[in-house]
C-alpha cells in the first residue's frame, strides 16, 4: 500500500469517525468543504498559530489545549459506570496540576526556549488523550517520587507539630488541674 493509499484510508477513517457530529454534516453543506479537511485544515490552523506564538496567542491555544479536551474527557468519565476512566483523568489533572506550578515558577526560563507551547500542546495532548494515557506513565515515573517525599516530610512536620501542641495542651491542662487543686 502507497503512503498515498495510507492517507487516503486515514481520511476516510477520520471521516467516519466524524459521522456522529451532526453540526459538521451541515457545515460540509454549507461550505462544500469535506468534513475530514475542515477538521485537518483548522487543527493545521491551530499548531500552526501555536507554532509561530504571535502575540502570546501560542499560550493561550496551548493552555486551552491542556483544560478543554482532558475536560471534556473528566465530564464523560463522570457519567460512566466504571472508575477506570475516573483514575486516569484524576491522574491527569495531578500531572497537569504538577507540571503547571513548576511552569509557573521557570517561565523566565521557559522563555527562551524554541517553540515551547507547541511542544507544551504534544506532551499534554500525549497525557489527556485516551488512546494514550501518558499521564499515567509520567505519574509513576515523576510526579508520585517527588510527591512521596513532600507528603513524608510532610508527615514528619505535621507529626512532630502536633506531638509539640499535644504537650503544651497536657503541660496546661496539668498546669490548671494544679491550680485548682491547691
Amino acid at each position: 500500500m502507497s503512503y498515498q493509499d495510507q492517507i487516503f484510508a486515514g481520511i476516510s477513517k477520520l471521516d467516519k469517525e466524524l459521522n456522529k457530529y451532526h453540526i459538521l454534516d451541515k457545515l460540509e453543506k454549507q461550505t462544500g468543504v469535506p468534513k475530514s479537511y475542515g477538521v485537518l485544515g483548522a487543527v493545521g490552523i491551530y499548531l500552526f498559530l501555536i507554532f509561530l506564538n504571535v502575540g502570546g496567542i501560542g499560550e493561550l491555544l496551548a493552555n486551552l489545549a491542556g483544560l478543554v479536551i482532558p475536560g471534556y474527557y473528566s465530564l464523560l468519565a463522570l457519567d460512566s459506570p466504571g472508575t477506570a476512566d475516573d483514575t486516569q483523568y484524576l491522574t491527569y489533572w495531578v500531572v497537569f496540576a504538577f507540571f503547571s506550578v513548576i511552569e509557573f515558577w521557570s517561565r523566565a526560563i521557559l522563555y527562551w526556549i524554541p517553540f515551547y507551547w507547541f511542544f507544551k500542546v504534544i506532551f499534554v495532548l500525549y497525557l489527556g488523550l485516551p488512546q494514550f494515557n501518558g499521564a499515567k506513565l509520567v505519574y509513576k515515573t515523576v510526579v508520585k517520587p517527588v510527591s512521596a517525599k513532600l507528603i513524608t516530610h510532610a508527615g514528619q512536620a505535621s507529626s512532630s507539630v502536633a506531638s509539640s501542641l499535644k504537650e503544651k495542651v497536657d503541660a496546661a491542662s496539668s498546669a490548671t488541674t494544679t491550680g485548682a487543686s491547691i
